[in-house]
């Protein structure tokens, strides 16, 4: 495939996404039309999305025939358009403080943590060793959207590294959020256990590290 044959590609899938995003369900055909490419050509792209589980197809009955394939967006293309949920939160932190004080934000993230406490403990009831425990913590921490991976370090204990931070922003206008979350690393290891964050994204560091030991 050429260079100008890949970008019309995915200009002609992203004018398909937004054309459905606009428009709702429709046919290849009705796509072919409106974008002025042929109906086969709208197929194969189609398809293409659907792989990526960006458009999902139904077969819709209109009176005497065979049922037409109307395609539609999947909520995994909701990640194909603008997303500014970082900058609401970012904004409702700071509105937060402004409007309650900086103590109704501590009492905000002191309800949170409880309640992560609890889900994570709760997932974590199985793990009994503590590196069962640090493997299952980041298991949760990825599912998050953190890429989080635990490796074990030269003295016996765990290194609990984060390579994304999905919260980063509203972090960046809150500090607790950091702080809360050692709090529930600690709760949810054991009380045997130290956790000490060395690497963190917010001071400039490429990823956030925790080192676990006993």
């Amino acid at each position: 495939m050429t260079k100008s044959s890949a970008s019309s590609d995915v200009k002609t899938r992203r004018a398909i996404l937004e054309r459905l995003k606009l428009g709702g369900p429709q046919t290849a055909s009705q796509l072919a039309k409106t974008i002025g490419v042929s109906a086969m050509a709208i197929r194969q792209h189609l398809y293409a999305l659907g792989e990526h589980e960006l458009v999902a197809a139904a077969a819709q009955a209109q009176g005497r025939g065979r049922p037409s394939k109307y395609w539609r967006l999947t909520e995994a293309a909701d990640s194909q358009f603008p997303d500014r949920h970082g900058d609401l939160a970012y904004d409702l932190i700071g509105d937060v403080q402004t409007a309650l004080g900086e103590g109704a934000m501590e009492a905000l993230l002191k309800v949170r943590t409880k309640r992560q406490i609890a889900e994570y403990s709760a997932r974590m009831a199985g793990a009994k060793s503590l590196e069962a425990r640090v493997n299952a913590l980041a298991g949760i921490r990825s599912a998050e959207g953190y890429m989080a991976e635990a490796r074990p370090d030269e003295a016996g204990g765990f290194f609990l590294i984060e390579n994304h931070c999905p919260v980063c922003q509203a972090a960046k206008a809150c500090s607790g959020i950091c702080a809360a979350e050692l709090e529930l690393f600690r709760a949810v290891l054991g009380p045997d256990v130290a956790v000490e964050r060395t690497d963190h994204i917010i001071a400039g560091a490429r990823r956030c590290a925790y080192r676990i030991a006993r």
